[in-house]
């Protein structure tokens, strides 16, 4: 699920950054330092959209180093137990595969994945199929997610294609 959020970020700047150029190098840095990276308590930071206020720096004691507090919005992506969302297979093994959504790793289990669909470690690259459909590197796939364990710095989640409707994307 995306989600439109304000939020804060300290940036600590060098000396030699202070000058003319000054907001233009906390922008740059706040770009570099959130843009695809992790909190646990938002998800994912997929993009920021505006930057709101850059409060007046403080000069760190001892170092010359000043300390902006700015202010802004950005797009979150946080997913959710029992979201249906299309992912791309990126690696299969014996004991399932993994699939990426946007940056989120999903793991589908083999015990998530409908029995009539067989491992086949003989195929190049290895793949799962039954009749009609072969999951395997590059494929596009529909999972629900059924499980979600979120860390301070990533969040891992595991899907299945179990259910209807899940499953290959033709």
């Amino acid at each position: 699920m995306f989600f439109h959020k304000k939020l804060s970020h300290t940036i600590t700047l060098h000396p030699s950054f202070l000058g003319p150029r000054m907001r233009e190098f906390v922008t740059q840095r706040l770009y570099e330092d959130v843009k695809d990276s992790c909190s646990g308590r938002y998800g994912y930071i997929v993009a920021v959209v505006a930057i709101l206020e850059i409060q007046m720096g403080k000069i760190l004691p001892g170092l010359g180093s000043a300390e902006f507090e700015v202010q802004y919005s950005a797009i979150l992506f946080r997913p959710f137990r029992n979201e249906v969302m299309d992912s791309v297979v990126r690696k299969v093994s014996r004991m399932g595969f993994f699939t990426m959504a946007g940056p989120l790793e999903i793991f589908v289990s083999t015990q998530l994945i409908p029995a009539d669909m067989k491992f086949n470690q003989h195929s190049n690259p290895p793949s799962y199929h039954n009749d009609e459909q072969k999951i395997e590197v590059g494929t596009l796939v529909r999972v629900k997610i059924s499980g979600v364990r979120i860390d301070a710095t990533a969040i891992y989640a595991i899907g299945t294609i179990k259910e209807d409707y899940l499953g290959v994307i033709e």
